[in-house]
């Protein structure tokens, strides 16, 4: 689950940073101080130039060998591309003297290489020198356990840090995503509340309570936070999405569509808003609008899975059968392994009198996902009109066994066993079927009127 919460950093083109550049053009002085190359350093840090970041650091160690910042920050730059026995050994030329940087950098390092224990010793440690500042620091080591997926630990930092400083919102929002992580669920919404309670515009506070109650299906409240994410930001895309989402769950989906058109005129990618609208109109049965907007999305999302086949039961729907098969075959194309777009794809041959191809492609399906009771039942319906009784009865008698409550499921099976000349066992499941529908019997004799004939059927 996604945290929103961020630090803005200044990220203004300084004097020295000019300077720098300069010099490495071939004008200006090449002499800089540590502090002035610890900024140029971080500078190309924040920018993500790394290499540049690289390349300041060994020009300032050549000027200033022994300089304890400019290793650390070689570290530090070791760790960002994972070389962590490059960022070791030079930790270990590094005196300790108790730096907090450094010490910090140790214990990251140390977790790296799986030496636990040591880690551990050095968070001691810093709890032995430092004495002010304690939720700040339990923050800064808390941010190491998590990037090493230790929750546990970065959740027993964080509560030392709540006890020194209950007001923290920082800390407080890394104790409800580890909760989280440790799926405390209640207690990381007790703590999200706490954030809000304290001040209720922090939007990410009411972001994270939407997904908390969105993962739980809780798709009431998950609306709720995200309205009140949108109230305080109105330019917050995420929430408006999710709140989509959360609504289309609810089944409100002229709710869900007047979020996702809020999304749509945020985000960068609006085709992924269209393929949503259009889900919603299909849901709707507004099959001419669900085209309109499929057909937007497919502008972009031209190999899209959910837009080939939203685009094809629309299609279906509209009885425009050879279209709907074009649209079909793209998205089995596209994920061939996918059973729901062979159950389409036999569905137009269906609407097509195509009858021998849809028993292809239903068995394709089946074979792909064998729990498919309707798409059994549907296989048996073709093998009856093909006159293959006894085929027919196993894919009904299957269908059965995975769900008893499909729509004529008895009538049929009932017919079925009479047509293999099974006449007691077609006499059980008439009965069965005449419990819940009364005109079961009459069905049956439409379907069988030969069965009025033989003494030994009568009921």
């Amino acid at each position: 689950m996604s945290r929103k919460l961020s630090q803005s950093v200044d990220d203004e083109f300084d004097d020295i940073v000019k300077r720098y550049e300069q010099f490495l053009n071939g004008n200006g002085s090449g002499y800089f101080d540590v502090e002035e190359l610890e900024s140029i350093v971080d500078y190309y840090l924040r920018k993500g130039r790394t290499k540049d970041s690289s390349n300041a650091i060994e020009f300032g160690l050549q000027l200033h060998p022994a300089s304890v910042s400019l290793k650390t920050k070689r570290a530090k730059l070791y760790l960002v591309a994972g070389d962590v026995q490059k960022a070791f050994r030079i930790l270990e030329s590094i005196a300790d003297s108790g730096d907090y940087e450094v010490t910090l950098l140790r214990i990251e390092t140390l977790l790296r290489l799986g030496r636990i224990k040591e880690a551990g010793m050095f968070t001691y440690e810093i709890f032995e020198r430092e004495t002010e500042d304690i939720d700040n620091i339990c923050l800064d080591l808390s941010f190491i356990y998590i990037a090493q997926l230790d929750f546990e630990t970065a959740l027993r930092l964080l509560k030392k840090a709540e006890i020194f400083n209950p007001k923290n919102t920082d800390v407080l929002f890394e104790l409800a995503f580890c909760y989280e992580q440790l799926t405390l669920t209640n207690k990381a919404i007790e703590t999200y509340n706490r954030i809000l309670n304290a001040d209720s515009y922090m939007s990410e506070a009411w972001f994270n309570l939407g997904q908390i109650y969105f993962g739980l299906q809780d798709f009431n409240n998950a609306v709720n936070a995200y309205d009140y994410a949108v109230a305080i930001n109105e330019s917050d895309s995420l929430s408006w999405l999710q709140k989509g989402h959360s609504h289309f769950q609810l089944s409100e989906f002229e709710k869900a569509i007047a979020a996702y058109i809020e999304y749509e005129k945020i985000t960068l990618e609006p085709e992924q808003a269209h393929l949503f609208i259009g889900e919603c109109y299909e849901k709707l049965e507004k099959f001419d609008m669900a085209l309109e907007y499929y057909n937007k999305a497919q502008e972009k999302l031209t190999d899209n899975y959910d837009v080939l086949t939203g685009i094809g039961i629309c299609l279906l729907e509209l009885e425009r059968f050879t279209e709907s098969l074009t649209y079909i075959r793209q998205a089995i194309s596209v994920q061939e392994d996918a059973p729901d777009a062979w159950i389409y794809l036999a569905e137009a041959f269906i609407g097509m009198d195509d009858t021998q191809n849809a028993l292809l492609a239903y068995l394709k399906s089946i074979g792909l996902d064998p729990n498919q009771p309707d798409a059994l039942m549907a296989i048996a319906n073709i093998c009856m009109d093909n006159g293959e009784y006894k085929t027919a009865l196993q894919y009904y008698l299957t269908a059965f066994e995975l769900d008893n409550t499909l729509e004529y499921i008895e009538i049929f099976i009932a017919v079925a066993y009479f047509k293999n000349n099974n006449y007691e066992m077609s006499k059980i499941f008439l009965k069965k079927a005449s419990y819940s529908n009364l005109d079961a019997l009459k069905l049956f004799f439409e379907i069988c009127p030969e069965a009025v004939e033989i003494d030994s059927f009568m009921l």
